[in-house]
C-alpha cells in the first residue's frame, strides 16, 4: 500500500491556511487542521476537504503560542510528513502605543508557535530522515511596516529560525523553507479602506493584490519533489512587491 503523506496546517480554519488546507488536500495529502478558537470555521472545512477530495481530515485544537497546548495536540495526532506553520495574529500600533500583551502575544504566536509546533514535529523527521517544514513569514519581516514593528519583528524571527534551522536538520533529509507572502486578501485586510487598498494595489508591479490561494500554492510546491534540492530559503509571493 503506497503511504499517503500527511500535512498538519496550523491556523487553517481561515484565510491563508484555509486555502493550504485545500491545496494540499486537492493534492492527495491526508490533512491535519489546526485551529485555536474557530471550531466550526474548521469543522465546515473538513467537511468540504472530506467531501470533495475523498481525503481524511482531522482537526486539531490548540493554541500554538502555548507549549504545552502544542504538545498535547502532538501526542493526539502523531507523527506528520509535512508542517506548515501558518497561525498568526497582527495589530497595527504606532510603536510607542504598543503594549507589553500585545507585544507577548505576537512573538508568542506568530515566532513562538514556529517553534513550539517545529519542536514537536521534528523527532519523528528526524528518526524517519524525512520532512518537510513551512513557514509563512511576511514581506514585512524581510524589509519592515511602519505601524507594524512587532509584526515585522516576529516574522522577521521566522526568517531567521528558517534558516538555521534548514542547516540543522539537512543532514536528516528534512527540508525548511518560508514563504513571505505580500499583500494578500485575508481577513487581516479589513480594516483598510478602499483607498489604501487600492494605494497597496497600485505599488504591485503585478497590478493586483494576493490571494490564499496564491500562497497554498508555493506551499505545495515546496513539499513536493519538485523542491527537493531547496532548503533555508524565503520564497517571495508578493507580485514583485519587494524585490
Amino acid at each position: 500500500m503506497v503511504k499517503i503523506a500527511r500535512v498538519l496546517i496550523t491556523g487553517a480554519s481561515r484565510g491563508i491556511g484555509a486555502a493550504t488546507a485545500l491545496a494540499f488536500a486537492e493534492a492527495g495529502y491526508s490533512v491535519v487542521i489546526n485551529y485555536n478558537k474557530s471550531e466550526e470555521r474548521a469543522k465546515a472545512l473538513r467537511d468540504k476537504i472530506e467531501s470533495v477530495y475523498k481525503t481524511s481530515c482531522i482537526l486539531a485544537q490548540a493554541d500554538v503560542s502555548d507549549p504545552d497546548s502544542v504538545r498535547e495536540m502532538f501526542s493526539q495526532i502523531g507523527e506528520v510528513d509535512v508542517l506548515v506553520n501558518n497561525a498568526g495574529c497582527s495589530t497595527q500600533r504606532l510603536f510607542t502605543d504598543i503594549t507589553d500583551e500585545e507585544w507577548n502575544r505576537t512573538i508568542s504566536t506568530d515566532l513562538g508557535g514556529v517553534f513550539y509546533c517545529s519542536r514537536a514535529a521534528l523527532p519523528a523527521m528526524i528518526r524517519k530522515k524525512s520532512g518537510v517544514i513551512i513557514n509563512i513569514s511576511s514581506m514585512w519581516g524581510e524589509v519592515g511596516a511602519s505601524c507594524e514593528v512587532h509584526y515585522s519583528a516576529a516574522k522577521a524571527g521566522v526568517i531567521g529560525l528558517t534558516k538555521a534551522l534548514a542547516k540543522e536538520v539537512a543532514p536528516s533529509d528534512i527540508r525548511v523553507n518560508c514563504i513571505a507572502p505580500g499583500v494578500i486578501m485575508t481577513d487581516m485586510m479589513q480594516s483598510f479602506d478602499s483607498e489604501t487598498l487600492s494605494a497597496l494595489t497600485e505599488e504591485t508591479p503585478l497590478g493586483r493584490l494576493g490571494t490564499p490561494e496564491d500562497i497554498a500554492s508555493a506551499a505545495v510546491f515546496l513539499a513536493s519533489d519538485k523542491a527537493s534540492f531547496i532548503t533555508g530559503q524565503v520564497l517571495g509571493v508578493n507580485g514583485g512587491f519587494v524585490i
